[in-house]
């Protein structure tokens, strides 16, 4: 109780007890927070996080909630929404890590600074695309940052990109969750071209191509990686020339290959437009969302030997 009173100081009303997560994910599924709440300033954030470590209070920090399940029993601490969304854009420009990434492109697009444009229609924050080195059509955030605003070991600190070991679709804080490490803004090197109108018609493309592929039922965007296996990918006859030649080798080429596409557990579907989007058709529960993706994880693995890898992530507490 001592903890919970010096965090209402810290915070004030705006710390809410049993709060709904389904509220603040794209699948809109998920169990309660015991304590929620919105921080808009790094200042406050760092204060309560030094805070949380001290009192030893569990913490879930999320952004857009685009990459998360959260269990159906919620989380049992302080879920801490990221909305600090400051931008300053130039040659090395600044973002926090509580701003879209179509702010963020959106921005730097029209003060004539490229690199972004694979970013339209992605729904997470800056922090969210950080932490799963976030990327489509072969571009992806992890190459563009030169420095990252972290809480780390109990102080606020700047890192390199080294830091974040940065790989396809990862990065060490997607590999280790129990590092207690926040990413609180970054630095990006983009290129100045100066035509913005340019940029941004370059961008249509990527935003026609999400438009007419993607399915519009709440999901989290893609829910498996690509599977990058050269051996695999050169065995399959109707996989593409061009990824033939990456070895890469599409997670939805795989689940529709298996008969998956369409198929549905609950309130859970892989969408029958994009067989790697799973999506929540109606009163969808986290539990059908993660069995549907285990049976599909199965049925992959028993027909072509792979284990497929969730981009997604799981939080809160799934014990049973």
């Amino acid at each position: 109780m001592e903890s919970v009173y010096e965090l209402r100081k810290l915070i004030g009303d705006e710390l809410v007890e049993g709060e709904p997560m389904s509220r603040h994910t794209t699948l809109k599924v998920g169990g309660t927070a015991r304590w929620f709440w919105a921080a808009t300033t790094v200042e406050q954030l760092v204060a309560v996080l030094e805070y949380c470590q001290l009192a030893n209070i569990p913490y879930l920090f999320i952004g857009h909630g685009s990459n998360l399940l959260v269990s159906d029993r919620g989380y049992r601490g302080l879920v801490i929404q990221n909305k600090c969304k400051r931008i300053d854009v130039g040659p090395v420009t600044m973002s926090e890590t509580g701003a879209t990434l179509g702010s963020l492109f959106q921005q730097t697009a029209k003060a004539g600074y490229s690199g972004l444009e694979w970013a339209v229609g992605i729904p997470g924050t800056v922090g969210g695309a950080l932490v799963s080195n976030a990327g489509a059509y072969r571009g992806n955030v992890g190459p563009l940052v030169r420095s990252v605003r972290i809480f780390h070991d109990g102080r606020d600190q700047t890192v390199s990109p080294d830091w974040m070991e940065f790989s396809y679709r990862d990065s060490r804080l997607r590999r280790n969750q129990s590092e207690r490490a926040v990413l609180l803004a970054c630095t990006l090197e983009l290129k100045y071209e100066g035509d913005a109108d340019a940029i941004l018609e370059r961008s249509k493309f990527y935003q026609d191509q999400r438009r007419t592929k993607q399915p519009f039922d709440p999901s989290a965007g893609s829910f498996f990686k690509n599977v990058n296996n050269a051996e695999l990918a050169n065995s399959l006859s109707t996989l593409p020339g061009a990824l033939k030649a990456a070895g890469v080798v599409p997670a939805g080429f795989l689940i529709e290959a298996c008969g998956l596409k369409g198929e549905r557990l609950g309130g859970a579907q892989m969408s029958e437009k994009h067989a790697n989007f799973l999506v929540n058709v109606g009163g969808a529960t986290a539990t059908d969302i993660r069995n549907l993706a285990s049976v599909v994880k199965q049925r992959v693995y028993d027909r072509f030997g792979v284990t497929l890898e969730e981009e997604v992530l799981y939080a809160g507490d799934w014990a049973e």
